[in-house]
């Protein structure tokens, strides 16, 4: 088997890259910096260039399965020139694949594409799973339905769909949780807000795994990539401490502060989505990281 990724440089995407090896599944992947191209044998790259629709179309020999994680980070001032980035960077890439796909018949059966739990509103009791009808008015929220309507598109020229609504992404080697760490490390730690706000994590090996599992069982639909159990921000602070062994002497930081600070951004650690991953776990999937304390550990210790 050989899978094409979009964004198989970044975090997530070299987690998977490495499972997939591990499965003796060969990949072909995308990339707009020539830098970051190799060619070995089972790891092979190619240019693209979405904003210019440049496609190497060799990317695509003997590929039937796509993984789409394509995107700039979300972990950057949200300027108005920025906000811009982190939506065409998710709409460029798939408008490409898609009349690549279309206009040469390439014989794609399956795409993954990646989406956030963003897309669901900001609250403390609401419960998400996969079939809640989307609202959501803010930035995250518009974003991440028009990344998934323009995935739902290659339905249109017969490719089967899955969608992966991606929580916090727990890694040692990079996203929220160094973050986390290197301030409590430095007793400089504190809970952001109130603390009681949801939030959907996963471990990253677990989130590869689950592409992969839908990938083996030709799954698909939109699934919730996040472990089993949610934690308030608070708890997920005190966890962090408590692998570190270090006291969290600050106090909470106020949210009229981080909204001052961070601005728009300021959604990604105030707003609170308690995101169910049921619907994977009936299919048969099988987490490694039910808990968050056991996930840290995992990856700090």
């Amino acid at each position: 088997m050989k899978v094409l990724i979009t964004g198989a440089t970044g975090l997530v995407g070299q987690e998977i890259v490495k499972q997939c090896h591990s499965q003796n599944i060969d990949v072909n992947y995308l990339s707009t910096n020539r830098s970051k191209i190799v060619i070995d044998n089972n790891y092979k790259g190619f240019y693209w260039n979405p904003k210019t629709n440049e496609i190497d179309i060799d990317c695509f020999q003997e590929v039937d399965v796509i993984i789409n994680l394509a995107g700039a980070s979300v972990a950057k001032r949200w300027t108005d020139a920025y906000k811009k980035e982190i939506l065409d960077s998710r709409l460029d890439g798939l408008r490409l694949l898609y009349t690549t796909i279309k206009n040469q018949n390439i014989p794609i059966r399956h795409l993954i594409s990646a989406s956030a739990i963003g897309i669901y509103p900001d609250s403390i009791t609401q419960y998400y799973e996969e079939d809640f009808k989307i609202d959501g008015d803010g930035f995250l929220s518009k974003v991440t339905k028009q990344w998934e309507n323009e995935a739902q598109k290659f339905e249109q020229i017969g490719v089967n769909l899955s969608i992966v609504r991606i929580g916090i992404v727990l890694s040692s080697k990079g996203g929220a949780l160094p973050k986390l760490y290197k301030p409590i490390k430095n007793y400089v730690g504190a809970t952001l807000g109130n603390g009681k706000q949801w939030q959907s994590w996963i471990h990253i090996e677990d989130l590869a795994a689950l592409f992969l599992y839908l990938v083996s069982r030709k799954l698909y639909g939109t699934f919730n990539g996040v472990a089993p159990n949610a934690v308030t921000q608070g708890e997920l602070v005190k966890a962090v401490a408590k692998t570190l062994k270090k006291p969290l002497l600050l106090p909470k930081i106020p949210s009229i502060v981080l909204k001052t600070l961070l601005g728009e951004m300021s959604t990604l650690v105030l707003e609170s989505q308690r995101v169910s991953s049921k619907k994977v776990e009936k299919l048969g999937f099988t987490f490694k990281q039910h808990h968050v304390q056991l996930a840290i550990d995992d990856l700090l210790l």
